[in-house]
Order: structure tokens, then C-alpha cells, then sequence
């Protein structure tokens, strides 16, 4: 190459890429040399020695070096198989390829062969069925290096096979030594037994034998989960050294009249959460919590004491929720535990008419409203408060870090209090979630009964309804959830609003049934709620717009439709809007064909009611990404770790990232030059961690 290659260098300019195979690569979000070095295969072929073709055993892998004889093709260019007799003198072993046309012009009678896969039966001897290859024209050419590999495969995309990628590694991996300077101390990476950092990453790609991979790919995530805890921990220590805020005080006389509000008694849980939330608000930094709690373990009432503290010290609050329907509910249950007060309550929602937003934005900005809640509304760039001292968000894997961002920039530093419904892993609490501090209310609110939860299979069906039916006349009531709102060709499940007529037809008839889903005008979702909590619709079917914060204790049943299309905390969430009262609740989960891994996630679900245990499972089944959502968290996706089997690993970063910080807070010290640089490259946007010291 004309000039050095670099960790910037783009991809464009290696050798064997340029502009067209360029494009292809950034499909896999791989633009430089730097970012195909982190780029790890996600598995390795493993190609042994060779052997003899007449020691060959059915089912093992096995490498075999021959001459071939008897070539023939059959089909297209495209659709072409190929067939080879290999002999060595010991025996013959049958080789087909099936759609391989780089192959075509390579396998040849007479030529000598490598070739490597799993040994199959067929036509009385061996064969392998498109075994990986290498051909030479006379037998020195594959009897060279005859030494046991791994071969390196990697996720790939159309235009881009794992082979042509691990050719490119080829092409810069020699030079991972210079180009990739250790960021961590030499001390730490002794104590943790860690090699260096050119060499983890030329074993995972180029393993001599998996042993290499365990350590190299460890010592990878490490970094990885390290730089992260750094970055979290730099970015809650800049947090506390912002703005200073005034505080936001608790008096006894101000927790007694909050408290009285409430027709109940905070459970311990709850009391230990608003204790770290008024120690918080009286800070001269703003607050930055979570409140993480299982399903129907009264966050709300936590975040109704928070709110009403502020209001008390004359400061604004906004309550902002992912959907108009669970706006709605948060509207209804604060007016209840607010009756009689002179708290100046709003709603802001899309679906507000133009002279009633006009209205709400005007009193908003006057200081008029004391605590508005509302869905991404709120987030319009004409919103202004007059003095915006809190913000509580529910639902927050719903909204992501700009759209925080986007309130916080509403006011001077506001207080800012997230809740999860979903309760969050441990190793995602440190990672993802590490610039939070964390809350949690661990027990249940007095009464409730665990739901239980049954698997309904086609020949189930008739009993369920029969089931469900029962507890309608009781004067319970049911919701029925359904993926679709409309039947759909591509896709074949049964929608909401078909289904609502049918079983008012049949298996509901003499009830009223209602409908709710997501096209619904507001004025008609607030309709619907409104008649099934005052009992008017005993059954409501629905799409998963009830999936949170719908409160109705007198529903008892739920009947979940095709079941195993759900993930295990979405299923967990709807699940949640029963149980809510004194009565037993059962959740049925109707389910079409249930094997693997949808199997596995409703065994879960009728093996536990525990929220903590539902989340650490769905972290295993499901990882991080999709559990969150990567671009609705906002921050890098982990590449290498793996925070549902790393979790040693997780704990050893924080530590070790809390010891490096209490030796150099900010990490400017000539010995952390490139860990920095590293942590500013990852998270520096997201963070704003740029200015840190």
C-alpha cells in the first residue's frame, strides 16, 4: 500500500476492498481498519489433522488429503452440484458441493486435494458433503503444514462472505502489534492475567487452538466492559459537577401531607425509595435515579411523593409517559390521590386539539401548571416551563438518551427520575444504566396474589373460553390481547379488532366487549378505558397498548393470543395488569405451536411471577440488544461481551474502574492517555464526556 495503514484508515484503501466491497462492509457497520479488527468471528470451523481415509468414522469431522478421480457436474452455473471420488491408497471417500461455482474451475480429475468437513454415509463408503478444500496440482501442494486449524467465521451479509472477510483480515492483521497500543496498565493486566491487547486480538482472529480464544476473547470484553464502566462512572461524576441546583427539601410537615394522600401505607420498599429520592432533591446537584420495581410494586405512588416535594418547594414537574392511554391512567390516579388539593394539574398529548394545547402551553410557560403529564408531546421544541424542577419519566427503555436529554435541556438541570417496570439485570445496572443510581422496591403492595400463569394449546382452547367465561359471570372482567390490530397477509395471526366481533358473537356473548389499540382517536381510547374500569366493558380486547401502567383491579384474567410471539418481559408486562386486587388472577397464554426457544420462555413465565428473575432470564435468552433496544438506549452496543455470561467479568471492570478513578479522577494522567482516548471515542457523543476535566 501506498501509505502505512492506521486505525482510521477506511476500508476503501486496504487492499482487496475498494469503493463497491467498501459498501458492503458498512452494511455490517465495519468503515475502518479499527472497527474490522473488533470486528470478531462468531465462530471457528475446526479443521484437524489429516488422516487416512480408511480410519474415517461415521460423524466425526475430519481433514483427508487425496487425488481425485471420477469429477462430474450436474445443473446450472448458479445451481450446480459437483461430485469427486477421493483415494489415498487406504480408501475413497465421496465429495459433493452443492452451489459452489468458485469451485468449478478448481476441481479437476487428477488433482490433489485437502478437504475437511463431517463424515457422512452414502453409497457404501465415506462422503462429506461441501467439506472446505484446498486444491494443488501435485500432492506436496496440500500435504504442507498438515497442522490442526480453526478457521475463523464470521456474521457476513449479501456480497460479503465470511471468506472474503477473513481474507481482509489477512490483509491488516499483521499489522494489529503496531497499530493497537495497550490502553490498560501493564500492572492491571498482570493481576487480572490478561494478555496484551495486539495479541488478544490476533488470536481471536487467527487461533492456534480454542484455549487462545477463551482468553483472548476474555481479555477483549474486559476492555470492553472496563472503558464502559469508566465511561459511566466519568459521566456521573461530571454530572454531580454541573450546575448547581437549589435544593428541594423535605420537611416532616411536607412528608406528612404527601403521605396523607395516599388511601394506603408506603411499604417498606417504597419508604426506602423516597428516602433516597428526598436525600437526592435536597442536593445542590440534580438527581439523575431509577426506580426499578416489579409489576404492581406502587412506583407510581413513589413518584407522586417526588412530585408533590417539588411542587411544595414551588418548583414545576412533568411526568412523561411512552403512550397517550398510560398518560391517561397516570392523569387518572394522580386527580384521585390529589382530590381536593390546589395542585395545578395539565395533560399534553398528540392527539390534543390546537386551541387546548394552545391553552396548556400558555399557562405551562406562566408558571400556571404545577405538574403536567404527557407523552413525546412534551418534547416539542415550543414546550417551556417556567420553572421545571423535576422530571420523572416511566416506562424509560421506551424513550432514549437525546429524548432525555431533550427535557433536561428544559430547564437549569432539572432532578431527573426514571422508572422501569422491567427490572433491570444487574450487569445491564452497571453498564448500560452505570451514570444512574438505582432505587429498587423489592417487595409487593399488601393483597396481591401471585397471577397464576397456564400454557393453552390448540386442544386447550374450548376450556380456556369455558375458563374465562366463568369469571365474567362472577362480575370479574378479562382482557384478551392480540398481536394485530388488522388481519394481515403477511402475517398469519389473528387481529384484535376481527376478533373482538367473533367472540361477541360466540365464546363472549352476553358480555360487552370492548376495543382498544393504538389507531384509536385519544377521545376514544379515554372512552373505552373509562367504561372498562367503571365495569362497563367486562371484556377488553386489545392490542399491547395496555402492556403498562393499566390499573383495574377488578380484571382477573388475561388471555394472551399467539403467545409465543412475545418476548419474556413484554409477556411479564401484560401479565402485570392483573392481580392488581384481592381476587386470585390466572394469565393464560394461548400459544399455536410451542418448541425451543418459545418454549423456554413460557415455562419461565408459569414457573415464576418474580420480575427480577423474568428479566435475568429474558437477558439470557435475548441479550442486551433486543432487550432494550440498542437505539433506544443510545449508547454503543457491546460487540465482544456478552453481559448475560460475562457476568464475573462485569464485576471485575467495576472494581477495577473505581480503583483507576480514585488514583486519577478524570483520567487525565500521562498513563491513561490511550484509555481515555478510547473511552471518549465510544461514549464521548453520547456522554458529552469531552470536557471531562
Amino acid at each position: 500500500m501506498a501509505s502505512p495503514l492506521r486505525l482510521d484508515t477506511p476500508l476503501q484503501f486496504v487492499r482487496g476492498v475498494g469503493p463497491k466491497r467498501a459498501g458492503a462492509f458498512s452494511q455490517l457497520g465495519l468503515t475502518t481498519v479499527g472497527d474490522l479488527l473488533d470486528y470478531l468471528p462468531f465462530r471457528y470451523e475446526h479443521i484437524p489433522r489429516s488422516q487416512q481415509i480408511g480410519t474415517l468414522k461415521l460423524g466425526q469431522t475430519a481433514t483427508i488429503v487425496g487425488q481425485l478421480q471420477r469429477v462430474s457436474t450436474r445443473g446450472t452455473y448458479r445451481k450446480q452440484s459437483i461430485d469427486a471420488l477421493l483415494v489415498d491408497g487406504t480408501g475413497s471417500c465421496n465429495l459433493r458441493w452443492f452451489n459452489s461455482p468458485h469451485l468449478i474451475d478448481k476441481i479437476r480429475h487428477g488433482s490433489f486435494v485437502r478437504a475437511s468437513g463431517v463424515v457422512e454415509t452414502g453409497m457404501h463408503m465415506a462422503r462429506m458433503t461441501n467439506p472446505a478444500v484446498v486444491v494443488a496440482e501435485v500432492a506436496e501442494g496440500v500435504s504442507e503444514g498438515d497442522e490442526e486449524r480453526f478457521t475463523p467465521i464470521y456474521s457476513a451479509t449479501q456480497g460479503l462472505p465470511s471468506r472474503q472477510i477473513s481474507r481482509v483480515v489477512d490483509e491488516i492483521i499483521d499489522h494489529a502489534s503496531f497499530l493497537l497500543p495497550e490502553i490498560i496498565l501493564p500492572a492491571l493486566c498482570k493481576r487480572r492475567k490478561l494478555p496484551s491487547r495486539a495479541t488478544a486480538v490476533v488470536r481471536c482472529h487467527r487461533p492456534m487452538s480454542m484455549e487462545d480464544v477463551k482468553i483472548a476473547r476474555g481479555r477483549m470484553a474486559y476492555e470492553e466492559l472496563l472503558v464502559c464502566m469508566l465511561a459511566m462512572q466519568l459521566s456521573r461524576a461530571a454530572r454531580k459537577g454541573m450546575r448547581r441546583v437549589s435544593p428541594i427539601r423535605t420537611t416532616s410537615e411536607i412528608d406528612r401531607r404527601i403521605r396523607k394522600r395516599f388511601p394506603f401505607e408506603l411499604t417498606e420498599g417504597q419508604h426506602q425509595a423516597v428516602v433516597q429520592i428526598a436525600a437526592d432533591l435536597e442536593k445542590p446537584e440534580p438527581m439523575n435515579r431509577m426506580l426499578q420495581a416489579d409489576v404492581g410494586a406502587g412506583k407510581t405512588a413513589v413518584a407522586v411523593y417526588a412530585a408533590l416535594t417539588a411542587i411544595a418547594n414551588k418548583r414545576q414537574v412533568a411526568l412523561l409517559a411512552p403512550t397517550e392511554v398510560l398518560a391517561n391512567q397516570h392523569r387518572v390516579k394522580v386527580e384521585q390521590y390529589l382530590e381536593g388539593s390546589k395542585v395545578r394539574l395539565a395533560q399534553l398529548t398528540g392527539g390534543m386539539k390546537a386551541t387546548g394545547r394552545t391553552s396548556v402551553l400558555c399557562d405551562l410557560a406562566c408558571g400556571k401548571i404545577d405538574l403536567l403529564i404527557g407523552t413525546h408531546a412534551m418534547l416539542e421544541q415550543d414546550v417551556q416551563f417556567a420553572d421545571l424542577g423535576l422530571v420523572v419519566i416511566d416506562e424509560q427503555h421506551k424513550f432514549g438518551v437525546a429524548q432525555r436529554a431533550v427535557l433536561r435541556e428544559k430547564a437549569k438541570s432539572p432532578h431527573m427520575l426514571v422508572l422501569s417496570a422491567t427490572p433491570i439485570p444487574r450487569t445491564l445496572a452497571m453498564t448500560v444504566f452505570g451514570d444512574l443510581d438505582v432505587s429498587t422496591i423489592s417487595d409487593t403492595l399488601p393483597g396481591r396474589k401471585p397471577v397464576q400463569t397456564k400454557i393453552v394449546g390448540p386442544k386447550e382452547t374450548d376450556a380456556a373460553w369455558a375458563l374465562l367465561r366463568e369469571r365474567l359471570v362472577c362480575g370479574e372482567q378479562a382482557y384478551v390481547v392480540y398481536p394485530l390490530v388488522e388481519e394481515s397477509d403477511s402475517f398469519p395471526l389473528k387481529a384484535a379488532s376481527v376478533e373482538a366481533k367473533r367472540l361477541a358473537d360466540g365464546p363472549l356473548a352476553g358480555f360487552e366487549v370492548g376495543l382498544m389499540h393504538g389507531r384509536l382517536a385519544a377521545h376514544e381510547k379515554e372512552s373505552v378505558m373509562g367504561r372498562f374500569r367503571t365495569g362497563k366493558i367486562q371484556a377488553l380486547v386489545s392490542t399491547t397498548v395496555i402492556e403498562v401502567g393499566v390499573d383495574v383491579p377488578n380484571a382477573t384474567v388475561m388471555a394472551i393470543q399467539h403467545a409465543e410471539r412475545y418476548g419474556l418481559s413484554q409477556l411479564h408486562q401484560l401479565r402485570g395488569r392483573i392481580g392488581r386486587g384481592d381476587k386470585p388472577s390466572v394469565c393464560m397464554l394461548f400459544a399455536s405451536s410451542v418448541n425451543g426457544a418459545a418454549a423456554e420462555r413460557l415455562e419461565i413465565l408459569c414457573a415464576t411471577c418474580d420480575g427480577f428473575e423474568v428479566a435475568e432470564a429474558d437477558l439470557r435468552l435475548r441479550g442486551p440488544g433486543e432487550l432494550l433496544g440498542t437505539k433506544q438506549h443510545g449508547l454503543p452496543e457491546m460487540r465482544i461481551a456478552d453481559l448475560a455470561k460475562d457476568s464475573d467479568l462485569v464485576f471485575a471492570a467495576r472494581d477495577d474502574a473505581a480503583e483507576l478513578l480514585r488514583g486519577d479522577p478524570t483520567l487525565t494522567g500521562p498513563a491513561h492517555v490511550g484509555l481515555r482516548r478510547e473511552i471518549i471515542r465510544r461514549y464521548g457523543t453520547v456522554l458529552k464526556l469531552a470536557s471531562v476535566g
